[in-house]
């Protein structure tokens, strides 16, 4: 066993882990942050994104060992300090950037990783990004529409049915 520790949504945590315990698990089962999800187990959904030292990382792919002395950021922590959803958590409310909302944790965080490095990205700099995150409800269009909302640009129309 390896103690690790960190610093998770602003609060420092530590805990005792195997050598080959994810940073997914970690934050799951022993901090009980369940809003970071597992959804394929080989790195290919993104449902598991998290922000590590400021970088968006798939905590599926990380040992919570080499999160040790992080500062590790999870869709727990990205409400307002006053509990209020964040820009990015209203967009995808306002223009329904979710279905099932199984994927919505890992697209809101990347997303936030996103605009910190390109504060005004194109529709197709948006759809590039989330490359590495699957949506099997939305079709995608929804949720760059929330993402260019957040960003205070012009939102692509609803396209035609």
């Amino acid at each position: 066993m390896t103690k690790v520790t960190m610093t998770v949504n602003g609060k420092a945590v530590s805990g005792e882990v195997k050598g080959n315990t994810l940073l997914t698990e970690f934050l799951r089962e022993d901090l009980r942050l369940t809003g970071t999800h597992v959804g394929c187990d080989t790195s290919q959904c993104g449902a598991c994104v998290v922000h590590v030292n400021g970088e968006a990382v798939k905590s599926c792919t990380m040992f919570a060992a080499e999160a040790d002395g992080a500062e590790v950021k999870t869709v727990e922590g990205m409400a307002n300090a006053d509990g209020s959803l964040s820009v990015i958590q209203q967009a995808f409310q306002e223009y329904h950037g979710l279905q099932c909302g199984f994927c919505t944790p890992g697209m809101v965080m990347s997303a936030a990783a996103l605009l910190k490095d390109n504060p005004k990205p194109s529709e197709a700099e948006v759809r590039d990004y989330l490359e590495g995150n699957i949506c099997r409800c939305t079709g995608y269009h929804n949720i760059v529409r929330a993402i260019m909302a957040a960003s205070g640009q012009d939102v692509p129309a609803v396209a035609a049915e």
